[in-house]
């Protein structure tokens, strides 16, 4: 299926199971498990190993060396590939442990925050996964303060920036009500615009093209077919618990959230939206989540639209290479789990995205 072709096959339940693309690689995980597979680079020495095909030498009639012709095409040999990597790590949610924790909105916030920490995690093992023998491996002192710089980094652009932006011409406007619509049609702007100018850097095309790895592997596995690269590769790389998805909807939610607060002095506006952060976060997780659940119904689907329609921009058709190490993710976690003999005590906790 190329890109901007036909949407593909879409699962009928919501299993779960969720997953996150990485460098070179896949993290999935399950209830209690979650797994990190990783295509490492070839060997310098197996590499060089690796002969050149060599060049056709077409010969005309006469004997003599013919120019190639242009309907002549030849298919260069495959790039060696790497190992597929697989890590398994157990994981308990503290949802588990703490009752109080599980009311609806403040369970998504300790969920987003549990996921935040796994997929930094994981992006962590891909990246040490691709250094050479010689390369000093990247600390968790480093990746603590990327953690926090990226935090701050998207607070401040997709809130406080687009609050600041329509203070400027808060007295021009003279009413709460187009602030508030102003202020939400910058941040959504804003929003749309950074996801396109990621989607047009070449060195995340193939982060993209896991990100849709990791849906259709999992569509595959909620489908209930053998998981298997051809298999999942007739599935769709769209999602209706994608995170690109939820962060639009944060976009929106964010919107009304707002809206009752009214036209304060900038900086009580700019801390507000700051402040709010959480709870938006965790009323999103509950709209993603009752999504997925309610996936067949046709008002969830047409809901859910603009934000499957946003994932074009964050995934790219994978090639088998790359299903086959998404599918060794899953397999990892449903080789230590069985999600769907889970009971209701099992599940607690478990609230995760595709």
């Amino acid at each position: 299926m190329a890109d901007g072709g036909a949407p593909g096959l879409q699962a009928e339940r919501d299993a779960p199971v969720g997953g996150q693309a990485i460098l070179e690689g896949v993290m999935m995980r399950g209830v209690r498990t979650w797994a990190v597979a990783v295509r490492l680079p070839v060997p310098e020495a197996a590499a060089a190993d690796v002969e050149p095909a060599p060049e056709p030498v077409l010969v005309g009639t006469g004997g003599e060396a013919a120019a190639p012709s242009p309907a002549l095409a030849v298919v260069p040999d495959p790039e060696p590939l790497g190992e597929i990597e697989v890590k398994t790590f157990p994981m308990t949610s503290v949802l588990k442990r703490h009752r109080w924790l599980r009311i609806p909105i403040l369970r998504g916030v300790v969920a987003l925050g549990e996921s935040l920490a796994i997929g930094f995690k994981a992006l962590n093992i891909s990246a040490n996964a691709q250094l050479g023998d010689e390369d000093e491996e990247i600390g968790g002192g480093m990746w603590f303060g990327t953690v926090v710089v990226a935090l701050i980094f998207a607070i401040g652009l997709f809130f406080v920036v687009p609050v600041g932006l329509t203070s400027l011409i808060k007295d021009q406007l003279g009413s709460a009500f187009l602030f508030w619509v102003v202020e939400g049609i910058v941040r959504t702007t804003i929003f749309l615009g950074y996801l396109w100018l990621l989607s047009r850097v070449p060195d995340l095309r193939r982060v993209f093209e896991y990100h849709g790895a990791e849906h259709k592997t999992i569509s595959c596995y909620e489908a209930g077919v053998e998981l298997e690269p051809a298999n999942a590769q007739r599935f769709s790389r769209l999602h209706p618990r994608c995170g690109t998805s939820f962060l639009l909807i944060v976009m929106v939610v964010a919107i009304f959230v707002f809206a009752p607060i009214g036209l304060l002095p900038w900086y009580w506006m700019v801390a507000t939206r700051i402040v709010g952060v959480p709870l938006i976060a965790g009323i999103s997780f509950e709209l993603i989540k009752l999504a997925g659940k309610h996936r067949n119904k046709r008002w969830v689907q047409i809901v859910m639209a603009p934000g499957m329609a946003l994932q074009k921009l964050t995934t790219r058709e994978p090639d088998l290479d790359q299903l086959a190490v998404a599918i060794a993710s899953l397999q990892a976690v449903l080789a230590v789990e069985t999600p769907g003999s889970l009971t209701a005590d099992d599940l607690v906790g478990n609230e995760v995205v595709a």
